[in-house]
């Protein structure tokens, strides 16, 4: 029962880090892309750098909300199954 709720523990947090790492690298491949457009200046840019940025950032977030749902972190931690619903923990 200790390696389950260890195995929620750290499925549920590595969701909770990936999602705002995610959300970051998107950001950042935003910003190289705005800064390689303006530099550049032309409405078509070649894929640079921010293009790897940006899908290592996607593939982050979904994993994080993925990994959220999967362990259940809107549930909250999980119970005993032999405690009753009104029986303290």
């Amino acid at each position: 029962m200790a390696a389950q709720k260890i195995r929620w523990y750290i499925r549920a947090q590595l969701g909770v880090l990936l999602l705002p790492l995610g959300l970051c690298l998107v950001g950042e491949a935003i910003t190289r892309r705005t800064l390689q457009l303006a530099v550049l200046n032309q409405k078509v840019a070649a894929p640079g750098p921010w293009f790897w940025y940006g899908t290592l950032g996607l593939i982050c977030v979904t994993a994080g909300v993925g990994l959220m749902v999967e362990s259940g972190l809107l549930r909250g931690y999980p119970r005993n199954p032999r405690q009753g619903a009104g029986t303290p923990n």
